[in-house]
């Protein structure tokens, strides 16, 4: 089978606990964690509600893809557990192959904790299991080949080792949604991967970090931190075809190296989590754009993708259907 996406990194069960006793600080002082969640040292909590569901960046992609019509598959790695067997069963359901999936027996398979405050926004706590086992050999390199495009999210341990295979293939459009340790390791480790991207998918917040990593660069000031089009041409520059920028309420622009586009956020009048609602935007945007060529069409795609997510609990929920969003 030729797959149209196959999407690379986590899959979690996640557990989303909903509280209102969370204060939000503001943390000018530090640029790369400008605001604080916190909680009373030692106290009970009291929890409104809690949600169990599945996620993970190549989880909640894939869902995504096949929900917009394309043959796809995952390739990630889960425990020998009830749990893994909860996300297999989740994939098909949603009709995502799972032939690619990897099961590692002496790991538990990804949890994650979430806690959402009042406003929907929330902070993960990523347990990241067997995800963190995953591995890809020459028959995971033969079956990537068999894909269109590659849809790359959060590694674990081996991430430059499964980076070096991915980025090895021929003829296959690469998406990436660079994860926390890959953002840590800095733009001199990533270069070489950034160079052959087709698309890369940021929100504002990895954008600064990356920009902030070039220990070459004097382009790490609060002068440009909150204009996104200069971000945008930094790290372009740096070789990606289409430079992708989230900034939550402000919409989302994108880079093509020529022209900007610019997409404002949907205004929800209910929202209840912004759980895999970037997810829920880049894997839109990269299938958007494999079907019509249009990047302003795939930014309205995008949006209308993410804006639904927040309307319903956990991150896979709100994902819309290739006839509801026009694809």
């Amino acid at each position: 089978m030729k797959y149209d996406f196959i999407t690379i990194g986590g899959a979690t069960e996640d557990m989303m606990i909903f509280t209102d006793e969370g204060i939000l600080f503001d943390n000018k002082k530090d640029i790369l964690r400008q605001k604080l969640l916190a909680f009373e040292y030692g106290a009970k909590i009291k929890v409104n509600k809690a949600f169990s569901g599945f996620g993970g960046g190549a989880a909640n992609a894939a869902v995504a893809f096949s929900r917009l019509g394309l043959k796809t598959a995952c390739l990630v790695a889960i425990g020998d557990d009830s749990r893994g067997e909860s996300i297999v069963k989740n994939f098909k359901k949603e009709k995502v192959n799972v032939s690619l999936i990897q099961k590692i027996t002496d790991e538990a398979s990804g949890y994650t904790p979430i806690i959402v405050n009042k406003d929907g926004e929330h902070i993960t706590f990523s347990i990241r299991g067997a995800n963190s086992k995953l591995k890809i050999g020459d028959t995971n390199l033969k079956s990537l080949q068999n894909t269109k495009n590659i849809y790359l999210t959060s590694l674990s341990m081996d991430w430059k080792g499964v980076l070096d295979k991915v980025f090895s293939l021929k003829n296959v459009k690469i998406a990436w949604n660079p994860g926390h340790i890959q953002l840590n390791a800095g733009k001199s480790a990533l270069s070489k991967y950034l160079a052959k991207t087709g698309i890369l998918i940021l929100n504002i917040d990895e954008a600064r970090e990356l920009v902030c990593s070039d220990k070459t660069s004097e382009n790490c000031n609060p002068g440009i931190f909150d204009n996104a089009e200069e971000l945008l041409q930094i790290i372009k520059s740096w070789g990606s075809e289409i430079v992708v920028i989230t900034q939550s309420e402000k919409g989302a622009t994108a880079f093509d190296g020529n022209n900007f586009f610019h997409i404002p956020a949907i205004k929800n009048k209910v929202s209840l989590n912004t759980v895999g609602v970037g997810d829920a935007f880049g894997s839109t945007f990269a299938a958007g754009l494999y079907r019509t060529g249009d990047i302003k069409k795939a930014l309205k795609m995008a949006a209308l993708n993410a804006s639904s997510v927040v309307k319903k609990y956990g991150a896979q929920s709100g994902l819309l259907t290739h006839k509801q969003i026009g694809l």
